[in-house]
């Protein structure tokens, strides 16, 4: 005889789903609870799928500081008495339709709610990945801080400090800004760089993709220069100097190294890396005179400054001396 197994509607998926949402945000389960959760997710795939649904929209809502957890469940209580339910179907028909009508809510508090704002940060020597809440990955190198700003209508992101790589997610109703000094970067769907050096020192490298940007040079006229970068090609603003070079496979590898913990220098002045160097320790390093020009190679590891002074002990005709804590000198051996 054949056996006919009646499988559950989504509509019944969609109460217990919102029933678990709920009862795991306020941490109310025991370990009995948590085993039938378990099992409940197991059971069909259409839960787990569900459940992430809900799960998603239930912590969007965290991000808006007018939402509380306590006013999230206080609106699925007042929405349960709205309908008067009778027994446990009716109740759970009231949470799933008082979570509903929260993604609703949520939705339209943030597309009608000022611009959300957040600040991302790495302390020396640290490097850290980050990704946004439109899906954009942002790498954040040593010492780096950076807010973000979106709203409904663009995504703003503010380099204050330090160097960052951009993979940005297509949105052509959104476009896409990297503010940096006296630059502004728009990329669509892209793969780039920017470093801030200073004030007016912006440097713009594009791995992949294409970028514009619209530098503020401060000329007489008052008029921007707007220039597109290609991958392949770095952008350098040094106060109201504009240039763009062409930068090798291999050369975009080595400065974007960093990323996986690495620096890379292939006959570089030390005077360079030790600049370099330098952004990954809290200690001063000042070079004397007749050791800038000596050229030096090697990868060395982000988190080993020490190995970098040794490997330049043993490779280049100089000494270094860690003079105290906070000051580290090269001078001519």
């Amino acid at each position: 005889m054949n056996r006919v197994v009646r499988l559950k509607s989504q509509a019944q998926i969609d109460e217990e789903a919102a029933v678990w949402t709920w009862r795991l945000d306020a941490g109310v389960l025991s370990v009995s609870e948590r085993c039938e959760f378990e099992s409940w997710l197991r059971h069909d795939l259409r839960h787990r799928r569900t459940f992430e649904e809900f799960t998603r929209t239930w912590r969007s809502l965290d991000r808006l500081s007018e939402i509380k957890h306590e006013e999230k469940i206080a609106t699925l209580a007042r929405t349960t008495r709205r309908w008067n339910v009778r027994g446990r179907s009716s109740a759970l028909w009231g949470m799933a339709a008082a979570l509903c009508l929260a993604v609703i809510g949520g939705a339209w508090l943030l597309g009608h709610w000022r611009a959300r704002v957040e600040v991302f940060s790495t302390v020396v020597g640290q490097e850290r990945i980050v990704r946004l809440a439109d899906g954009s990955v942002v790498a954040l190198d040593t010492h780096t801080r950076i807010k973000v700003r979106f709203t409904r209508a663009r995504r703003d992101i503010y380099l204050l400090r330090g160097e960052a790589h951009f993979h940005d997610v297509r949105d052509q109703a959104r476009p896409f800004y990297v503010h940096a000094g006296d630059a502004r970067v728009q990329a669509i769907g892209t793969q780039f760089e920017v470093r801030l050096r200073a004030d007016r020192q912006v440097d713009v490298l594009v791995n992949q993709g294409r970028v514009e940007v619209r530098a503020e040079l401060g000329h007489a006229s008052g008029a921007p220069r707007v220039q597109s970068v290609s991958a392949g090609e770095q952008l350098s603003i040094d106060g109201p100097r504009v240039q763009v070079k062409s930068v090798s496979p291999r050369q975009i590898a080595d400065d974007l190294s960093w990323r996986y913990g690495a620096l890379v220098f292939d006959n570089e002045p030390l005077a360079r890396a030790a600049t370099q160097v330098a952004r990954y320790t809290r200690a001063r390093i000042v070079l004397e005179p007749g050791v800038g020009q000596l050229r030096i190679s090697g990868r060395f590891r982000t988190d080993d400054v020490r190995g970098f002074f040794k490997a330049l002990a043993l490779a280049l005709p100089v000494r270094v001396t860690r003079v105290r804590p906070d000051l580290i000198t090269i001078q001519p051996r």
